[in-house]
């Protein structure tokens, strides 16, 4: 079965009976090891559980193909459903779950824990067509759902916070969902028993580290025409080991709301209207660095940055060449190119 966005959270903590196997895979690998965990505790209280979970790879099954079957069919000495978590899945092992879900055991659950999959890769089209499978997509979140989060694991903690604040943090650690996890637990242990709002001076104590050196720094490089602190902004990132979908997704959703914004512009409305309109909100201190960027660019320029910029994705999808280049090189472009 093929989950739609809005589907995604409700199955993820109540997964459907009917789905034996679950493919939860994408780029976001900190939400994808996430959702996977929580995925594995609707089955079994403790994932280390020796007697009921079972941990395997694509290579293990790949030298000895009937070790799934076999995992999945094993009754536990304490009782209880069995789970079988196979990390690392490949394409290669689609013909072992297809045969598998011709007669699966009810009192088992495959979670099948994989990168990013395109659309033509056999594993996830199999998950997204059987009724007693399904495929749990984790692509990078942008800042409104980093902001969901941040906003949802203080208040777990007791804390409420500011909105410059949540701004703040949203900006600096988008793109990484167990980043993300991180940095709210630096943050709650930095307030202890405090429990006054979380503001900006907190986060910025607490997570300026992460802020120094974060995607905002090149997006705003680039949208600035800096092709110099552009370059030096991605090598970082490259060396910091960011995933590429991580860089490329900032880009595309910086480009994206200065293109909505200079739209409220031409529409009529003011300026300083149409940048306080935008949720999550810009970062006070980056407001006049993005006022100008939307002064700097015509919505036919922006047009043409966001159909470069998926290009580009489709271009490390389908050509042999380093994904790593191939954006040093639209970077150098849009960073590089004259104002329009």
């Amino acid at each position: 079965m093929k989950l739609t966005y809005r589907e995604i959270e409700s199955f993820v903590k109540t997964p459907d009976k009917a789905a034996r196997v679950i493919l939860v895979y994408g780029p976001d690998n900190g939400l994808m090891k996430e959702r996977a965990k929580t995925i594995g505790l609707s089955v079994v209280s403790d994932l280390s559980d020796p007697f009921n979970v079972a941990v395997l790879s694509s290579s293990i099954l790949t030298d000895d193909p009937a070790r799934l079957a076999d995992e999945a069919g094993a009754i536990s000495m304490m009782g209880g459903d069995r789970l079988i978590r196979v990390e690392d899945a490949a394409a290669k092992i689609a013909p072992l779950v297809k045969e598998y879900l011709a007669n699966p055991n009810p009192h088992a659950l495959i979670v099948l824990e994989a990168g990013e999959l395109g659309p033509r890769s056999a594993l996830r089209k199999l998950c997204e067509s059987a009724k007693n499978a399904a495929a749990v997509p984790c692509y990078v979140e942008d800042e409104r759902d980093v902001s969901r989060l941040i906003r949802a694991a203080l208040q777990e903690a007791g804390l409420s916070t500011e909105p410059d604040a949540v701004a703040f943090l949203a900006a600096a650690i988008a793109g990484d969902r167990q980043r993300a996890r991180s940095e709210m637990d630096k943050l709650v242990l930095y307030k202890g028993a405090d429990r006054s709002a979380v503001t900006l001076a907190d986060a910025q104590a607490c997570c300026g580290s992460t802020g120094e050196s974060s995607l905002d720094e090149l997006t705003y490089a680039v949208a600035g025409r800096q092709p110099e602190a552009a370059l030096r902004s991605y090598a970082r990132l490259i060396e910091e080991g960011v995933n590429f979908v991580v860089i490329l997704r900032a880009l595309q959703n910086h480009f994206r709301r200065l293109h909505l914004t200079r739209a409220k512009v031409e529409a009529g409305e003011s300026a300083v209207a149409a940048v306080k309109s935008l949720y999550p909100p810009i970062f006070f201190k980056q407001e006049a660095a993005f006022s100008g960027q939307v002064q700097g660019w015509s919505l036919r320029g922006l047009n043409k940055i966001l159909e470069r910029l998926a290009d580009l994705e489709a271009q490390c999808k389908t050509t042999g060449m380093p994904v790593e280049t191939l954006c040093g090189q639209v970077i150098l472009g849009i960073s590089a190119s004259r104002r329009s």
